[in-house]
């Protein structure tokens, strides 16, 4: 099967390690594209949540899937978030087509792009962790009970019904932290002259022109791969927010996952163990 060529895909929040990371459908997504270049925009791997009971098979596809992109060619860059804030430790590591890195820097078509997760403008994160790691468990804990209620729906042949994002629609001091994020990230980003400021943490994807008395940039989310299934590409000068829809991943593309799967030289045993070593 021919892959859709991108030049290149931002990805964040996915939040590998948790009971609310779509980690299949992330898996059939990055199988159906070939990215030049692939944005990790922080939160991948869930290191506040990190158990060792609970690593499913789909979400170490999700790392094979990337190791992958890697060693065919694509440029990776792994940009730390809160939820995995212990890897900036070993901020600024490149090794052959993978970096890590806290924030970056791209010229996109002689325009500036201003790229990081964006947990510096939060404050909850910043000054009461222990606040934030709670709220993190309890979001963990609704969107698990969610997948339960929307599975119930669909049998029943009815639509699917989002409990977080009632709650950012309904309350004001949620709206009004999404609007101020958005405002601090722009502010910034016009001041220091970028075109493009891309952010994640927030769980809102978005594409918008935001325009002060200074200048305008243009303000791009990725959203996240919990409850959205949104990743950012970037082709031919212009921006698209990509939603992943079950119905769009054809039955080709499935059995493009399942081939990668079988062709990949790097074993389950070794990451597992990889991964229980840092723990």
């Amino acid at each position: 099967m021919k892959k859709r060529k991108v030049e290149l895909v931002v990805i964040s929040d996915v939040h590998l390690g948790t009971y609310g990371c779509h980690a299949r459908e992330l898996v059939n997504y990055l199988a159906s594209i070939k990215p030049k270049t692939l944005i990790l925009n922080g939160d991948i791997i869930d290191i506040w949540q990190f158990r060792k009971s609970y690593f499913p098979k789909d979400h170490l596809k999700v790392i094979k899937s990337i190791i992958n992109c890697a060693s065919k060619g694509t440029k990776v860059h792994y940009l730390t978030g809160n939820h995995d804030e212990m890897l900036r430790k070993f901020s600024d590591t490149h090794v052959g087509n993978f970096s890590l890195q806290d924030k970056l820097l791209l010229d996109l078509d002689g325009k500036k792009a201003w790229i990081f997760h964006g947990d510096v403008f939060d404050a909850s994160v910043q000054h009461s962790k222990w606040i934030a790691k709670l709220g993190g468990l309890g979001y963990d804990y609704l969107i698990l009970i969610n997948r339960f209620v929307n599975w119930c729906l669909k049998r029943m042949g009815k639509e699917p019904y989002s409990f977080s994002k009632k709650i950012k629609g309904s309350v004001k001091k949620a709206i009004k932290f999404i609007g101020d994020f958005e405002q601090t990230a722009t502010d910034l980003a016009i001041e220091k002259k970028y075109d493009y400021v891309i952010c994640g943490h927030i769980h809102e994807p978005k594409i918008i022109e935001i325009q002060n008395k200074v200048g305008k940039t243009l303000y791009l989310n990725s959203g996240d791969w919990v409850e959205n299934l949104t990743a950012l590409e970037y082709n031919n000068k212009r921006w698209k927010l990509y939603q992943y829809d079950e119905k769009l991943i054809s039955s080709l593309e499935k059995d493009e996952a399942e081939f990668f799967e079988m062709e990949n030289t790097i074993s389950q045993e070794l990451i597992e163990k990889f991964i229980i070593s840092k723990k």
